[in-house]
């Protein structure tokens, strides 16, 4: 029998895995990273590059599409080659791709490169998940998905004020040389000190036809699939807001990019509080099934509310009341965003990558497609915005409860927590 391990092997240990969360933080966080330091210069870049406001936004919709699509190619790479070597290769092209969308001359042209940056970008955000899934399960998979919440939510509460700073000194391709900067340090970083955390024994050995028998065995599963549209809608609402926001609240309600900074960051910083509270206060209390459904019920009610108060059934409300509105919605994505994921890929051991890609893809190809959606009836008015909220709100109900059916998971194995 082997002896237990002393003070030193343990506080090893605890290093070793602060280190990880740090590691997988910072891959969480770069997606948003590279959306939100953005946001603030969209107007700026319309001017720049004398672009219409719909063309700049496609700029955000190719690096979530790039981010969509690059999960499924990495993904599956991951299960058969391990997780270290095809994450530092993505990482490398990101930084390439940034730095070229520095200098890009024309929207087409930074178009064209914003979806390189997130086909390269995807690998951080799949093989971090898959990452956890290796390394964790059942209730501490989903109090470690809370943690890293809290991590990744440092860069949106920051990134648009940083973005915002940055327009103080230098325009908008000033923010893409920062990006560049911080790909660099987090490539050392992971290069450094994360290891591999899959074993070869448990590597898939086979090619393109394995890796698609293996997603379609994991669509065929009810509940996985369940949970992995339900959050995918869920992240749509959020990227609405995401997308519409610079536009809704600099142009309609007339704040400055500062403004709009703080609020972008209230709202992250929401976010970040209430999945801390999912994590060490619900996770282990309630099943993971209750936490999801009211979160999704608090983003529906939210989106119900901006869409009254965006068409004027309270008449002019202004900035403060919708404010509040999105406030609400995005946080309430702290309580559906771990628990979607953490419910999905506890049903997933055996091919934690590409279930990961699954999730990953599926959420932002949806979010591509609201994305433009709220821009469709010009800069004027925040419409667009709710009604996307609300069709992804409610439809993301429907889902949980027609497809997870979370009344016949009581007591099931997803909702134990994993005995050593």
């Amino acid at each position: 029998m082997p002896a237990s391990p002393g003070p030193v092997a343990t506080d090893a240990a605890r290093r070793a895995g602060i280190l990880v969360t740090l590691v997988l933080g910072g891959l969480t966080a770069l997606p948003p990273l590279s959306m939100d330091m953005y946001l603030p210069a969209l107007p700026a870049v319309t001017d720049s590059l004398h672009a219409p406001a719909a063309t700049v936004q496609l700029t955000l919709t190719a690096c979530l599409t790039g981010m969509a699509l690059g999960q499924l190619v990495v993904g599956p790479m991951s299960d058969r080659w391990g997780r270290r070597k095809p994450l530092l290769l993505g990482m490398i092209i990101y930084v390439v791709a940034t730095a070229i969308c520095a200098f890009a001359p024309s929207a087409e042209l930074l178009i064209g490169f914003r979806l390189l940056q997130g086909l390269a970008g995807a690998a951080g955000i799949v093989i971090s998940r898959a990452v956890v899934r290796d390394l964790y399960d059942g209730m501490e998979m989903a109090r470690f998905f809370s943690t890293l919440m809290l991590i990744s939510g440092v860069a949106p509460v920051i990134a648009p004020v940083i973005g915002g700073q940055v327009l103080r000194f230098t325009d908008w391709r000033g923010i893409f040389v920062v990006l560049t900067v911080v790909g660099v340090l987090l490539t050392l970083i992971v290069w450094k000190w994360l290891h591999e955390t899959l074993p070869e024994e448990e590597r898939h050995t086979g090619g393109i036809g394995e890796a698609l028998r293996t997603m379609r065995g994991l669509l065929a599963d009810r509940v996985f699939t369940g949970y992995m549209i339900a959050g995918s809608l869920a992240f749509a609402a959020l990227f609405a807001y995401v997308s519409a926001s610079p536009f809704v609240v600099q142009e309609i309600y007339g704040a400055s990019p500062q403004t709009f900074s703080l609020l972008f960051g209230i709202n992250s910083i929401g976010l970040i509080t209430v999945g801390q509270i999912n994590g060490k206060v619900l996770v282990g209390r309630i099943s993971l099934d209750k936490a999801l459904g009211l979160g999704l019920a608090v983003i529906s009610l939210a989106a119900v509310a901006l869409l009254l108060m965006t068409s004027g059934v309270f008449g002019d409300v202004g900035l403060l009341p919708v404010a509040t509105g999105l406030f609400v919605l995005m946080s309430a994505m702290g309580l559906a965003m771990p628990n979607t994921n953490a419910q999905a890929l506890m049903r997933t051991k055996h091919a934690a990558g590409s279930a990961s890609a699954l999730l990953g893809t599926t959420s932002f190809l949806v979010g591509a497609i609201a994305s433009p959606l709220v821009g469709i009836a010009g800069e004027q008015t925040a419409v667009p915005m709710a009604v996307v909220q609300v069709v992804c709100a409610l439809s993301a109900v429907a889902c949980f409860l027609g497809l997870c059916r979370p009344w016949q998971n009581r007591g099931g194995p997803q909702d134990q927590p994993t005995r050593g």
